[in-house]
Parts: C-alpha cells; structure tokens; sequence
C-alpha cells in the first residue's frame, strides 16, 4: 500500500488536538469557578489586603519591556508585596535583577510543560494576578489554576473572561491606544497610580563592563561614536531590507568615516546580520561588528546604551532604547507607531512612518512596505539625532 502524504489532513488533526486542549481547559475552570464560593469580583477587591501579587508578561521581548512600567507602579502601590512575574524563558534573565520583582518565573510557550508552570505559581498562592499581557488561552486559567481570587485583564473579551474580575467594562484593543496605556489600565484596576509610569530595565555596572571590553576586543574604543543597526524583528514585514542598511552606514560614513556601526539582533537572525556587516565592512578592525548571537540578552540593555543612536523597525529593541534612554530612528510600514512606538520622551526619538496599504497584515512576511522607506531620509534622521547629541539637547 502507498502511503500519500496530505499536508492539510495532518494540519487538521494538529489543530483538532490544540482545540480539543483548550476546550477541556474551558471545560474544567468553567466547573471550577462555578462551585468557587470566593467573592471575585471587583466590587469585593481591597487592595490593602494584597500581600502575593502574580504579574503575566509572557509574550515576546517588546511586549515586555513595555509591561516594566505597570510591573513598576505596582510595586510603588505595594512596597511590601511579594511580587513574582511570569516572562518567557527568553528573556528571564534581563528580568532576575529588577528590583520591583521578588522572584521570575519562566514561562515556556503554549502548552509547553504547562503543569510544571502551574506547579511553580501554585506555590506562589497569589491574592491577585495581572495579565498584562499574555498568551490566551492559557494565560487567564493559569492564573485562575494558580489560586488567585482577583484577576485582572485588558482587552477583557476573551473566551476565559469568565474567570476575570473586571467582566464589565467590556473593552476591546480599539479601546486601548498605545500598548503601554494596555498594561497601565490594567495595573489601575489593581489599585496602582499609573500617571508619569515609566519602563525600567536594569542596566548593571557589570554588564556596562562586559559591553565595554566586548567593544575594545572589537577596536572600539570609549570616545568611539557608536550606531546600533537593529536587524531583526518579529516578521518581515517589520524589518527594513539589509541593502537599505548597508546604504545607510555607507551613507554616513561618507560623512564621518570613524563611525562603527553594532548591528543586533536575535541568534537567529545572525546570518542576517552578518550579511549586512559584511557589505558595511566587517571582520576583525572592521566598521561593523554583529552582537546576534555574541552576547547574551542580559547585555542588550547595556549595548543598546552605548549607542549614540539606534536605527530599528517595530521590534523589542526600540523599547529596550526608550527604557534605557538611547535615542532612535525607528521604520514604520506595516504597524501603527501610535500604538507600538516609543511609548514617552518623544523628543528624543524620530518615528519615519511610510503606511503600507491597507489590509495589509501587520505580521506580513513581506518586506516590500519597509523597502518603500528610502535610506538618504533614515540618514538624515540619525544625522540629525547624532547633531543633537552634540549640541546636549538630547538631556
């Protein structure tokens, strides 16, 4: 008998098993809440009774960042709390020396070692969880599972809202403005002022000095001026073509020939990176070094500060920047800057937004939007952010 492989019958029983998980999940904290005689909702919520308090930030590394600044107005609003986050595996280690957290839990993806994670937060035993942004279905009944009585959550429309504290209003994304405006709402609703809430990334004197002899190995020296090309991003509709950053660097060393340019990015996305160092001039003594890969993501705050200026699409980077104080030139096509842009301090940061059409999809793998953005304006942008820096009027 020959067996005839069908792509589309093994992707249906790959998508059969994901619904019939989350269906039992549904099912079993449906009956769970149903016979949980605990008062839950918001009217019975008193924030002084808060001593154990779960904060779910466990999507991707912009996501995150920007859920520093609620993560921060809660700890303000509960000094004494235990406060424990759960963060994607990728990035606990940016998150272990936050003073506003006790203690990281990672989160693996999906339903990846799902019951080992509800182990970990069980024993947490949090009065209240934030989701401040998380991946459903399995952020909200991993809350729940984990014992807290109040939850909170925006957008509050989900299939689990059930399972939320603040049912009513019921707010969509629309709703939201910019992503960091999302996380703060949500902290408000747990009792945190959120007015002047800012991101906060640790930026440890080791780490400075790990990024600084990395660089000197490089030939870079301290009065160096250094541009950070950020060259990855979450979908290819995101990035900007590499031979636009190969003709933006050549561009500016037209201008200043002892520029060096530190282009970052995921592991991943090295041979990227390495594609682009290369048309810039790489290699040992070169003007272009790739940290994809080379460094750790505990170094990406400290590298990101050494930079005089960074250049990047809609990526984690660019808050990274805006948390630690760098400034940027960040590309826009496919998403919305007004919603996914710096999030304050926009005098320091230019956007240059060229809209793609619309109806294109903001996770589009095609880059022909972002190819639209031509490298001469990207130029003049960071000509004028690093005239800035010279004049002091960057603070």
């Amino acid at each position: 008998m020959r067996f005839c492989f069908q792509p589309a019958f093994f992707l249906k029983i790959i998508l059969l098993r994901l619904n019939l998980r989350e269906s039992l999940l549904y099912l079993a904290t449906r009956l769970l809440a149903r016979g949980d005689r605990r008062e839950r909702m918001m009217a019975d919520y008193r924030p002084d009774n808060v001593q154990r308090i779960l904060l779910i930030s466990s999507t991707a590394l912009g996501d995150t960042v920007l859920s520093t600044a609620a993560m921060g107005a809660m700890r303000q609003r509960f000094p004494t709390a235990r406060i424990t986050a759960l963060i994607h595996r990728d990035y606990v280690p940016l998150f272990r020396s936050c003073d506003f957290l006790d203690d990281v839990i990672a989160y693996h993806g999906g339903y990846r070692r799902f019951f080992c994670t509800l182990r970990a937060l069980h024993r947490v035993q949090p009065d209240v969880a934030l989701i401040l942004h998380g991946n459903e279905p399995q952020a909200t009944p991993l809350a729940y599972l984990a014992g807290a009585r109040f939850i909170f959550k925006l957008p509050n429309t989900s299939r689990f809202a059930f399972l939320l504290s603040n049912q009513v209003p019921r707010l969509t994304w629309s709703d939201m403005g910019h992503g960091i405006m999302q996380r703060l709402k949500v902290a408000e609703l747990a009792g945190a002022k959120i007015e002047g809430a800012r991101m906060h990334l640790p930026v440890p004197n080791s780490t400075r000095e790990m990024v600084a002899r990395w660089l000197a190995e490089q030939g870079v020296m301290v009065a160096d001026i250094v541009i950070g090309l950020q060259a990855g991003a979450s979908s290819g509709g995101r990035m900007w073509p590499a031979a636009h950053f190969v003709a933006l660097a050549r561009q500016l060393l037209a201008m200043h020939p002892a520029y060096r340019f530190v282009i970052t990015g995921a592991p991943h996305e090295r041979l990227r990176c390495e594609e682009i160092a290369r048309g810039i001039g790489g290699g040992a003594g070169g003007k272009a070094l790739v940290a994809a890969g080379a460094l750790p993501i505990e170094m990406l705050p400290a590298l990101v500060q050494r930079c005089a200026v960074l250049v990047t699409g809609d990526t984690g980077t660019l808050h990274v920047a805006v948390a630690v104080g760098t400034p940027t030139v960040s590309l826009f096509a496919v998403s919305d800057p007004q919603i996914s842009g710096p999030a304050y301090d926009l005098e320091r940061h230019i956007v240059i937004h060229h809209p793609a059409p619309a109806g294109v999809r903001s996770k589009t793998d095609n880059d022909r939007w972002m190819a639209q953005i031509p490298s001469d304006e990207v130029a003049a942008a960071v000509r004028l952010q690093l005239a800035r820096r010279q004049e002091g009027t960057h603070g």
